[in-house]
């Protein structure tokens, strides 16, 4: 017992030292997450999934339920059951590992600049199509090469491997 109660706050110090330099205790931006093995099949399923529910949800800035959503909150719904996403698009912009347009896999999100201020977001869910909350008709898919989309294309960050 006496090596017991030696030993207790030793343990319990270092339990509250890794608690406190994890990165969700700190609040701190999580660079890269993996997913336990979980294939791209796997993972599209899951986003088409989720997909289902928010289809056709019209787009509202700063919206975050059924009743309109905008794109960065689309993520972090979409991605909810995987990791948590910040509530931005420019705080989404600094997750995860860029990638280049060739390198895109499933999960990764776009992003596009729809004007010198206005930035967006989708996932990538192969075949050059991506998921996201268009202004115009809502909670769509919308292609990579679409001659609206194509010339606003920025950048892609892996935030799931």
């Amino acid at each position: 017992m006496s090596v017991f109660k030696k030993m207790c706050p030793t343990l319990l110090l270092l339990v509250i030292v890794l608690a406190a330099f994890s990165a969700n205790a700190l609040n701190l931006p999580q660079r890269f997450t993996t997913l336990p093995s979980s294939s791209s099949q796997q993972l599209k399923s899951s986003l088409l999934k989720q997909y289902a529910r928010w289809e056709g949800t019209p787009y509202n800035f700063g919206g975050t339920r059924r009743s309109g959503i905008d794109c960065s909150a689309l993520m972090q719904k979409i991605f909810s059951h995987h990791i948590a996403l910040p509530r931005t698009t420019h705080q989404q912009k600094k997750r995860g590992k860029q990638v280049g347009k060739h390198e895109l896999r499933i999960g990764d999100l776009v992003f596009f600049k729809s004007s010198p201020r206005v930035q967006h977001v989708g996932v990538y869910i192969g075949d050059s199509q991506f998921i996201h909350a268009s202004q115009k008709v809502g909670v769509t898919i919308s292609r990579l090469d679409n001659p609206y989309w194509a010339p606003r294309y920025e950048t892609a960050r892996r935030v799931i491997q």
